[in-house]
């Protein structure tokens, strides 16, 4: 079977670059497998993962044969790919891996000298070609990286989703949230639909303004329906339903109350304010830049009541964490600071992407008003301090500001409900 994790590992030296022309190559190479189903595309700064899972699962409610594409991963790169509410078998990932490097030396050879085909650009081919394989009728597709220049913007959607609008990324997106509002809205197909979640007065300016341009339809999905019962936590994530629900309807025509109450109680959302019971209990949440750490912080008192909250933190070097901690300290007493191997970002997918020091984000979580910061510099070793923390509080352990983080803590748990 072909080994599509050191396949994807092999193209880490490559870096992240922007722009279409090499994925316009591939997948013409491939056949176009992104045309063989209807699609949603899901851009935005926050909440992207989230909205299309959950549009995948209304889809799936709703008798739809649906494939989500996310990122990133936390272990496997099949993680990406969900088909029928599940991760792709791993043979039918190989399969597609398999083909898309096969299609990949036809395209190297013919691009110009110092030019390849970059390894979320062959990510994203592999979904496509694992969703098109798998006979999916839908697909909602998480875009990586704004959405103009994005791998994911070769598809011919007819709705986009475009969850929230940060300052994030602003090295490639822009300085304002209207700049990279503007390069999100860019996917945004010709007489299709855009589903605009909860952002600020200039962004939803730009998308009416884009939508009028285009003949698109506009729904504005920022305000959640109360009647549901969501069964995960935070009130961010109700808004996230909201615009998902949205997207779903103008998808499908309409939606059925019930299914899609049936949905909202069932769904299950790794990394989201994800409670892993046990002593001390686990927190995991992906959260990883200020906003993120503001619907955090929002939904943290539902789940943890008045318990002591120990963090357990590592933050990319390109992220603003003094704004992250300052959103984020109201309720944490304690928190252990960490980094991230350059060479597992890199495997993971952010070849070149490096964590801010550990002894940085302890100083910044002082200033932050966190008096109680400790330095770990092995990620796992210092969830395994924050779990012994939270423990001699009679509190939680939460683990947070990246998704590359989360891995570490799965481990810790594991070894030690092992151990017991």
């Amino acid at each position: 079977m072909f080994d599509a994790e050191d396949y994807f590992a092999s193209l880490e030296r490559l870096g992240w670059r922007l722009g279409l022309e090499r994925i316009r190559r591939l997948v013409s190479v491939l056949g176009m497998p992104q045309h063989r189903f209807a699609s949603i595309h899901v851009v935005g700064t926050n909440g992207k993962s989230s909205v299309a899972e959950m549009a995948g699962a209304l889809l799936e409610g709703h008798g739809k044969r649906a494939g989500v594409y996310l990122s990133p991963h936390t272990e496997r790169w099949s993680e990406r790919i969900r088909i029928g509410g599940a991760e792709i078998h791993a043979r039918e990932f190989a399969a597609a891996a398999e083909r898309v490097a096969q299609s990949v030396e036809v395209v190297n050879r013919a691009l110009e000298e110092g030019e390849s085909v970059t390894q979320f650009e062959a990510v994203t081919a592999t979904a496509f070609v694992a969703l098109a394989s798998a006979g999916v009728e839908l697909g909602v597709i998480e875009a990586g990286l704004g959405g103009r220049l994005d791998a994911t913007n070769v598809l011919p959607s007819q709705v986009t989703a475009l969850t929230s609008v940060g300052l994030e990324h602003t090295e490639w997106l822009g300085e304002t949230e209207e700049e990279i509002a503007a390069e999100k809205l860019a996917v945004l197909r010709d007489h299709s639909t855009l589903v605009l979640g909860r952002v600020g007065h200039e962004a939803r300016e730009l998308a009416a303004r884009t939508a009028a341009e285009r003949s698109a339809r506009l729904i504005v999905a920022d305000d959640p329906d109360p009647g549901f019962r969501l069964a995960v936590r935070g009130a961010y994530q109700r808004r996230n339903f909201a615009v998902a629900t949205a997207a779903a309807e103008a998808t499908l025509g309409g939606l059925d109350p019930d299914r899609v109450g049936a949905v909202a109680e069932g769904l299950e959302l790794p990394g989201r304010v994800q409670l892993l019971n046990g002593i001390p209990p686990l927190i995991l949440d992906a959260a990883h830049n200020p906003d993120g750490a503001r619907a955090l912080a929002e939904a943290l008192p539902e789940v943890v009541g008045e318990a002591p909250v120990v963090v357990c933190l590592a933050i990319l070097a390109d992220k603003d964490a003094a704004g992250f901690l300052a959103a984020l300290a109201t309720g944490v007493d304690a928190v252990v600071c960490t980094e991230l191997p350059a060479e597992r970002l890199a495997r993971a997918g952010r070849p070149g992407a490096r964590s801010l020091e550990a002894g940085r984000l302890a100083e910044l979580a002082e200033a932050a008003g966190i008096s109680a910061a400790e330095v770990v510099l092995e990620p796992e070793e210092a969830v395994r301090c924050a779990l012994t923390a939270a423990s001699e509080r009679g509190g939680v352990t939460l683990v947070t500001g990246s998704h590359y983080l989360l891995r570490y803590a799965w481990t810790a748990r594991r070894a030690q409900s092992s151990s017991r």
